[in-house]
């Protein structure tokens, strides 16, 4: 069903996915569409949009405090070195979602990005570089008009997999561009839309 955006009580128009949950709200103002350029945060979200695979994006956001704990912050240099022990502890951890496969997925992940930032050219450049370093902004209208993936995603997703990413298809990859700022897929009349990619978002101080 295609949605426009809609007048909230505090007099901003906004896309239409949030609803009224405060979380979700303050996700899509402050988050969603900002472009993101910090290594480790990437990963984090990739890992994150792949944790979401066949669930809603609001289960997740709900968990990622959950999910930031268990993960040691996702730190790749730490998951890099899950023993099956810490794999079992986290399939019974009720603060996140346990998926066997989606748990050593990120495990994997972890590898092909540590190769990525040891031998070049960084996980953020790899990214970036597929939209020469900056957000593309799309027009759309109305939900229905927002694509589900793009040739473009699916060109990254290819790359991501050959490198070793797990969880990673064209999907995925496209809430993940959506989600960090490489596309602007605000609708036109959403507040954000004009400002988002004019913004950067600030480091967020990782628990030692």
């Amino acid at each position: 069903m295609s949605r426009a955006p809609r007048l909230h009580p505090d007099g901003l128009t906004r896309c239409p996915w949030p609803g009224d949950d405060p979380l979700y709200v303050a996700y899509h103002d402050t988050e969603w569409g900002v472009p993101e350029y910090d290594d480790r945060a990437l990963y984090e979200k990739l890992m994150l949009d792949g944790f979401q695979a066949g669930l809603s994006w609001i289960t997740i956001l709900r968990k990622r405090d959950n999910f930031r704990k268990a993960f040691d912050d996702f730190q790749p240099e730490k998951i890099v070195r899950y023993t099956p022990k810490k794999v079992h502890a986290l399939m019974n951890d009720a603060g996140i979602v346990r998926n066997k496969a989606k748990i050593d997925g990120a495990i994997l992940s972890a590898k092909s990005y540590l190769d990525i930032m040891e031998k070049g050219p960084g996980f953020s450049k790899l990214l970036w570089d597929f939209m020469d370093g900056k957000p593309k902004v799309n027009h759309f209208k109305t939900t229905g008009s927002v694509p589900a993936s793009t040739p473009l995603s699916v060109q990254i997703s290819k790359e991501l997999s050959s490198r070793g990413f797990k969880f990673v298809g064209p999907t995925i990859v496209y809430a993940f561009m959506q989600a960090t700022g490489m596309v602007n897929d605000h609708l036109v009349d959403c507040h954000c839309h004009a400002t988002c990619g004019k913004t950067q978002r600030k480091p967020r101080l990782r628990a030692k």
